[in-house]
């Protein structure tokens, strides 16, 4: 291993570490501290972008979110969380209402949740979905239709937008791998965050309901900025002033079980 080599492996080393403390990283800080160029860190981002070890944003990177796996994989993981985060968010889904459940396992710890006697019309993508609000006998379910993605748990595609533009949602439950004040709300796949996109630009208002290990990280493929979510979804130990922050960009914030 040359002495090039070497180097690289070591800023990279100090990079993952002050991800992993800091949350994020800025290219101009980084070269002032290794004495290089910041075209020489940037490039060093890049490397590390492809490899999955962060992800780049503007004027540096973020770590990586941390979500990953098939929606029943994701379902069994913080069950008691998701569904605190599900409570919450039903207290904004008004009576009469048409909501789109966008594919995601908080999506679908929040379509358990609902109250048997809410009456609304409720869409989704995610078959998972569609089967726990047909429980609801005071929900009409609408399934949107196309090819399921096994990984997101929902179809995509050009069949399921033909079918979203059918529809004017009042509300948007829209799902997240990531979500960040600069990076915005993002995802890991690239036809789900043009579905997203598109389902979050037909509705009035979105929703995000998150668990705090998504915040401060991004996926690969944008879907919208956070001041576009009128609500986000929080646990209880999400830090009040991260939540500041969000709501001077424009974001109302409610705690699940606590303040708002």
């Amino acid at each position: 291993m040359n002495t090039n080599e070497l180097l690289l492996q070591e800023r990279q080393s100090v990079i993952l570490r002050k991800l992993k403390s800091d949350g994020r990283v800025l290219a101009a800080d980084l070269a002032v501290e290794f004495g290089v160029s910041e075209d020489t860190v940037r490039r060093d981002l890049r490397e590390m972008a492809a490899a999955g070890l962060c992800e780049r944003v503007y004027g540096g990177a973020l770590p990586l979110s941390p979500v990953g796996g098939s929606l029943t994989h994701r379902t069994s993981i913080a069950p008691d969380r998701k569904q605190a985060l599900a409570v919450a968010a039903v207290s904004e889904i008004v009576p009469g209402s048409v909501v789109f459940f966008d594919a995601g396992s908080t999506n679908l710890a929040i379509a358990m949740a609902l109250p048997m006697d809410l009456s609304l019309t409720a869409a989704t993508n995610a078959p998972a979905i569609a089967g726990a609000l047909i429980e609801k006998p005071a929900v009409n379910v609408i399934l949107i239709g196309g090819l399921i993605d096994r990984q997101v748990g929902g179809a995509l595609g050009a069949k399921a937008l033909r079918d979203m533009e059918a529809l004017s949602p009042d509300l948007c439950v829209l799902g997240a791998c990531g979500i960040d004040l600069t990076a915005g709300v993002t995802t890991f796949g690239f036809e789900d965050a043009e579905f997203k996109r598109f389902a979050a630009s037909r509705s009035k208002k979105i929703l995000v309901a998150a668990t705090s290990d998504k915040f401060g990280t991004a996926a690969p493929h944008s879907v919208l900025p956070v001041a576009h979510c009128g609500c986000l979804v929080v646990e209880r130990d999400a830090d009040p002033a991260m939540l500041a922050r969000y709501r001077d960009g424009g974001c109302r914030t409610i705690v699940a079980g606590g303040r708002t």
